[in-house]
């Protein structure tokens, strides 16, 4: 795992990392998957999602700012199982990154784009698991620590949690606070990747670990772009446009490493 950074390859991170901010800026995820799915299919993937790790921790840090005090307290207690859960499970992802091979790691990822983009449409209507419409369900300690542990293995291998993402928005959340809870629960769980990476040896060098950190300002600048906008782009819109790059991105990755097999 290595990063060879040229000024074409640094000024390409920018625009990528600042485009995905703006994104999620907008509709309130999509950076993670946007920025890693377009950075796999230009570096080797396991690299993509080690990169991105210090970004996703500054633009959820960014977008936790959201919440109210009282909000903030209220959701960290009631998201507490899930959250817990959730950094187990992404501490496992995390070591198998390192032996996935390339070829395999390019499908799973152009997969989970494809899944995310599928899963999060709305023109054509999809059977919806129980656990999603059943809020007494879904708020027990023991389902939401399932989710969670689940979810963060993937999470910890692809950098995309559209499991607890699509859990969180079914508790009908307002839009404000969906976004601020989401970025509460990638707060914590970034935070413990970010030392769990350097332990597993996820950041060959000082200059990957630098420079990963130093995107992280063209991703939260894209996010107070995005959350300027918000209110100026129609629902329908911004998430037409998310998941259709989201789709771009899955088939291009899945063709790339069906080709390296």
């Amino acid at each position: 795992m290595t990063l060879a950074l040229s000024a074409e390859l640094a000024a390409t991170i920018v625009l990528v990392v600042a485009v995905a901010g703006a994104v999620n800026g907008v509709a309130g995820f999509g950076f993670a998957v946007v920025g890693t799915m377009v950075l796999a299919s230009t570096l080797d993937p396991a690299t993509a999602v080690a990169f991105m790790i210090l970004p996703m921790f500054a633009v959820n840090v960014a977008l936790v700012g959201d919440l109210t005090r009282e909000e903030l307290r209220t959701c960290g207690s009631r998201f507490a199982p899930l959250l817990v859960a959730a950094l187990v499970g992404t501490i496992a992802g995390m070591a198998l990154l390192d032996r996935l091979p390339e070829g395999p790691l390019r499908v799973l990822l152009g997969l989970v784009s494809l899944g995310f983009a599928a899963t999060a449409q709305r023109a054509l209507p999809l059977p919806t698991p129980s656990i999603g419409t059943d809020r007494d369900l879904a708020g027990r300690p023991l389902v939401m620590a399932a989710v969670g542990a689940v979810s963060g293995v993937l999470f910890g291998a692809t950098n995309v949690g559209v499991q607890l993402v699509a859990f969180v928005r079914s508790f009908d959340l307002s839009h404000g606070v969906f976004v601020g809870v989401v970025a509460l629960v990638f707060v914590g769980i970034n935070g413990l990747r970010v030392g769990a990476a350097g332990a597993l040896g996820l950041y060959p060098d000082a200059g990957f670990a630098l420079a990963s950190a130093a995107a992280a300002v063209p991703a939260v600048a894209g996010v107070e772009v995005g959350k300027r906008l918000r209110g100026r782009v129609s629902e329908r819109l911004r998430r037409g446009v998310v998941l259709g790059l989201l789709t771009v991105i899955g088939v291009r990755l899945v063709l790339g490493g069906a080709g390296a097999l």
